[in-house]
């Protein structure tokens, strides 16, 4: 089980990191462009490229985050596997409800 997880994790990394170079460089667009939070969200209201590369995103997040929170609970603060297991189950799903929300809100969905 460890040695899928550290795979997955590998593989949702690979999968975040142009995820997050379109992301971080979409900011550095929109900031330095004045664009208000208004005119960002007009232009993404609606729009189904990224409202899946947002909710692509999120998937992503969702799998990778829990499982090194699970690690971290696991080494930094001995918590035993299953429930570290459970924690990191927990926050994934928080994340990915939260996320999906804010990428129908933003998608202009909600």
């Amino acid at each position: 089980m460890e040695a899928r997880l550290f795979a997955l994790q590998r593989l949702t990394a690979m999968v975040m990191a142009p995820f997050v170079l379109v992301h971080v460089g979409l900011v550095i667009y929109a900031v330095r462009g004045g664009l208000t939070a208004g005119e960002i969200l007009s232009r993404t209201e609606g729009n189904w490229l990224w409202i899946v590369f947002y909710g692509l995103f999120v998937v992503s997040v969702s799998v990778h985050v829990p499982i090194g929170l699970r690690n971290i609970l696991i080494e930094w603060l001995k918590l035993g596997r299953p429930a570290a297991s459970v924690v990191g189950l927990a926050f994934g799903a928080v994340l990915l409800v939260l996320g999906m929300r804010a990428v129908a809100a933003v998608g202009g969905l909600a």
